[in-house]
């Protein structure tokens, strides 16, 4: 290295940028720069309306593998997916059954995510799955921009793992540093509760893990859903 620099050769580092999408102009530049890089490849950190996610196109698995790699995990763990529709759901799985209506009617977007089966011609690589795959529809504008755009992004919390989620893009930056291109400001998340995951592969559908959506919520619209700790 030492002989590189002194031959006039400057190490070349990745171009990161933080857009501030609290202002007009810096959040369109900011989202358009962002739909540029998942398409590239690259990673952004974008708000949603629970953590601060990091995310990659869903279908690009090098891109899939350098968000596992900037949060510190294997393929063991895959990352759940965002669409920006309901209506990309029914791309991604071979059969929606009357609970997933029901429940995507009911709190999509927002704070609850599904497993579901999906469709076994799907040219993704997001892990170890067995098939299945954690799917949600985030209540954020400026994510909703993106994934309207992108199509379906694989989102982890935008910390390494181990860590607390990240509270805004500038926390996020400092921990994910040149790992990710993109980030995307919008301010600390206002209630930064995860989602609740409800596992709707088997006949009866099941809370895999208690979150923003109570179960309470979730009995008034599928009264047979089973809590975690049943």
């Amino acid at each position: 290295m030492a002989v590189a620099r002194a031959r006039g050769v400057r190490e070349r580092l990745p171009t990161v940028r933080l857009y501030d999408c609290r202002t007009l102009s810096e959040r369109d530049q900011g989202v358009t720069a962002a739909v540029e890089a998942v398409k590239r490849g690259d990673l952004v950190v974008l708000p949603t309306d629970t953590v601060y996610g990091i995310g990659a196109d869903a279908f690009n698995t090098f891109a899939v593998q350098s968000l596992q790699r900037a949060k510190g995990r294997g393929s063991d763990k895959p990352p759940p997916v965002l669409i920006g529709s309901p209506k990309t759901l029914e791309g991604l799985v071979l059969t929606m059954p009357s609970a997933t209506r029901e429940l995507i009617a009911a709190f999509w977007p927002g704070a609850l995510t599904l497993v579901v089966k999906h469709a076994p011609s799907l040219t993704w690589d997001l892990g170890e799955t067995d098939n299945t795959v954690a799917v949600r529809m985030p209540l954020h504008p400026v994510a909703l921009e993106v994934l309207r755009e992108t199509g379906p992004m694989a989102v982890s919390s935008a910390n390494r793992t181990g860590e607390p989620p990240a509270v805004d893009a500038e926390d996020a930056r400092e921990r994910l540093g040149y790992a990710v291109s993109i980030y995307l400001e919008a301010g600390e998340c206002p209630d930064p509760v995860p989602s609740t995951i409800v596992d709707l592969t088997e006949d009866v559908p099941r809370v895999l893990r208690d979150g923003a959506v109570p179960l309470e919520k979730l009995k008034d619209v599928v009264p047979d859903i089973l809590g975690a700790q049943e």
